[in-house]
């Protein structure tokens, strides 16, 4: 089947300012503080001296500990280089590592400045956070084990109601598992890093995770996880 183009998350803003402040001063920094109105975001960040990012630990390519323990990946080098535009130092940023259903409570109640994980734009999140433009083409796909019973997708279509598939608990989740697999059982987690696990464990067949994610870990880790070569729905 034909694969579909997919379209990646996007960064959770607590105030606007600071994203239309943020390409001037990737430009010059000094900018940025001259044009911060007093009562903006943008100076609470410039008077604090750090960035403050809301960001997850277990999904890569995205964002995950290295061997030594320390945060990596796209989203972290994303948020480095919006404190070397804010400051002149990519080190001015302190991270708070966060379930995804904290992403947008640690943004209203102020506990973080920005948020750079995974998270696809919805009408509803609209109304709560803003948005910058979207930095990736990203979708759905699937994620199996060496040992899982069904390799292939036309395998895991033909197998219907026997497959279990995990997802990341969100009111979509079954929706976006039958998008694929519309007779398969549902299995919601509350963590990418669980539904992986899932997978691996034998706990279920199939995964629905990150396309990116799928093929990073195929291809870093091929005694856990394989790719049987589905991905779908693009998403914003």
């Amino acid at each position: 089947m034909t694969e579909i183009p997919q379209r990646r998350s996007v960064l959770g803003l607590a105030g606007a300012g600071l994203a239309l402040a943020a390409a001037g001063a990737a430009l010059d920094p000094s900018r940025a503080a001259a044009q911060a109105a007093s009562t903006s975001l943008l100076r609470t960040v410039l008077d604090r001296g750090k960035l403050i990012v809301g960001t997850g630990s277990t999904n890569p390519p995205w964002h995950f500990e290295d061997d030594k323990g320390n945060l990596t990946g796209m989203d972290i080098a994303m948020a480095r280089i919006l404190a070397k535009g804010l400051f002149g130092d990519e080190a001015k940023v302190e991270y708070v590592q966060q379930e995804p259903n904290a992403r947008i409570p640690n943004i209203t109640t102020g506990k973080v400045d920005i948020v750079i994980q995974f998270m696809t734009v919805s009408s509803q999140r609209a109304q709560l956070v803003n948005f910058s433009r979207p930095y990736y083409v990203e979708g759905a796909a699937l994620l199996t084990a060496p040992k899982s019973k069904w390799q292939t997708y036309k395998d895991l279509l033909a197998a219907g109601g026997q497959v279990r598939a995990s997802v990341l608990q969100n009111v979509g989740a079954d929706d976006l598992i039958h998008l694929a697999l519309p007779q398969a059982q549902s299995m919601q987690l509350d963590t990418q890093a669980n539904v992986m696990q899932a997978v691996v464990s034998g706990r279920t067949d199939v995964g629905v995770v990150d396309a990116s994610t799928v093929r990073w870990l195929a291809t870093h880790n091929p005694g856990d996880y394989t790719d049987p070569g589905y991905s779908y729905e693009a998403q914003l």
